[in-house]
């Protein structure tokens, strides 16, 4: 059995402007929403961007139905952490491809919302204990990290400054459920927001069937497991990007 090092505490002090980046709605609200309810109630501002509307993740539902729907409970479960702004870049769900149009899409919203902090998924090809990333994740999760020094380099992308998004240094990205986490955030007194924040995702995990565990217990396993490497009860991971 693989021994995990001990997380260390992210600095929290050094940011009060958060992005928060994924493919799908519902990824940020495995684990991610409960820092965000933190920082949140903590007076910083935190905004969340999505890649797709995830059309194709309800396959009872068709595509022109489960969009609209699945954006829906986006907005729900962010509005249950305190996020009031959620943007979508309306890349096609499933399909999501690694190139310069993600990476100039997510570049134009960093320099948009000028945060000190990205907070991502990893774009690993597998999840701690093994499960194997899917494929939009992968490529969201790599664009964000390069998008991070195109936001801040006027040359590239320069049609970005003349829609007048002038350059924006990131401080740093903390990449999500990764297996080779470097930090934690202390996310004990959370957790309910977290499961109130996936909870609103009521099709998409209808849809999942009756054998899907529910929110509670998925979270628990979640945040639990980095937790013990934190010394608390529940922790959010990622492996910190300067």
């Amino acid at each position: 059995m693989t021994e995990h090092p001990e997380l260390k505490p992210l600095d929290e002090t050094t940011f009060d402007t958060v992005l928060c980046v994924a493919a799908h709605p519902d990824d940020l609200e495995y684990g991610t929403a409960a820092a965000v309810d933190k920082w949140v109630r903590a007076g910083k501002t935190v905004t969340y961007l999505l890649a797709t509307r995830g059309e194709a993740g309800i396959d009872t539902m068709h595509p022109d139905k489960a969009g609209p729907v699945r954006e829906q409970e986006e907005r729900d479960g962010a509005a249950e952490v305190g996020v009031d702004v959620v943007e979508f870049l309306d890349f096609h769900d499933g399909v999501v491809e690694y190139g310069l149009p993600l990476r100039r899409a997510i570049a134009r919203e960093i320099r948009r919302r000028k945060p000190d902090l990205i907070v991502s998924l990893t774009y690993a090809d597998h999840f701690p204990g093994g499960f194997v990333n899917q494929a939009d994740h992968r490529a969201v999760g790599l664009a964000v990290v390069d998008a991070k020094a195109d936001a801040g380099n006027r040359w590239i992308f320069p049609e970005l400054v003349e829609e007048g998004y002038e350059p924006w240094q990131v401080k740093q990205v903390l990449v999500c459920a990764d297996p080779d986490s470097t930090h934690g955030v202390d996310v004990s007194d959370h957790f309910d927001a977290a499961v109130a924040s996936l909870t609103s995702h009521r099709e998409y995990l209808s849809a999942l069937g009756p054998d899907y565990p529910a929110p509670a217990d998925l979270l628990g396993m979640v945040l639990g497991g980095p937790a013990e490497r934190l010394g608390v009860t529940y922790a959010l991971a990622g492996r910190l990007i300067g």
